[in-house]
């Protein structure tokens, strides 16, 4: 009896740690899930913000930031609507100190945003929030800033003022808690 009594408590210990263990491998499965949600999302947001450099769009700002932008056009600690519309996530370059990227807040959604919103310039759609799509869905829109970098490797020395772009953007997972934030150097 003893022995029978030994033998259940070591099977029960046993289904125990089995069914701590498949719990916490589904936490995981669902944390790397919500994670690429939120690098996907961040991912759009470049695609989105190289579309707003170079077009298309009706609304794109390709004009205003070709190959040779007015450094004017970017903004002290990024622009928002009242810098006028087209000037909100353009950043000026930081020279020292913390770069821009790192002192908006992405999470802001309202007129004082200082980041670009999904589609704003480029007039795509990007499904967010729940709404009626079914699945697994990001908290929001993915948003972006762009800032100017003189060119280092700038061949055509007569042009002092060429620059390359440094984007930043950030996607959400199904929380606003899950963030991924991606960077590129754009060359237009």
């Amino acid at each position: 009896m003893i022995v029978v009594l030994l033998i259940l408590i070591v099977v029960s210990i046993l289904g125990v740690g089995g069914a701590q263990i498949a719990l916490q491998a589904e936490h995981g499965a669902r944390n790397d899930r919500d994670m690429q949600i939120a690098w996907q999302a961040a991912e759009a947001a470049l695609q989105d913000a190289e579309f707003d450099i170079h077009g298309p769009g009706v609304t794109s700002r390709s004009a205003m930031l070709g190959s040779m932008p007015n450094p004017l056009d970017f903004v002290q600690d990024c622009g928002k609507a009242s810098d006028g519309v087209k000037r909100v996530g353009l950043c000026a370059l930081v020279q020292t100190g913390k770069p821009a990227w790192q002192t908006v807040n992405f999470t802001a959604t309202d007129a004082s945003a200082r980041t670009v919103k999904f589609g704003t310039f480029t007039a795509r759609d990007f499904a967010s929030g729940g709404g009626t799509l079914t699945g697994v869905q990001p908290f929001q829109a993915p948003r972006y800033v762009i800032e100017p970098i003189p060119d280092p490797d700038n061949r055509n020395l007569s042009l002092s003022n060429a620059y390359i772009y440094r984007i930043t953007a950030m996607g959400f997972g199904p929380r606003q808690d899950i963030q991924a934030v991606t960077q590129i150097i754009y060359r237009n």
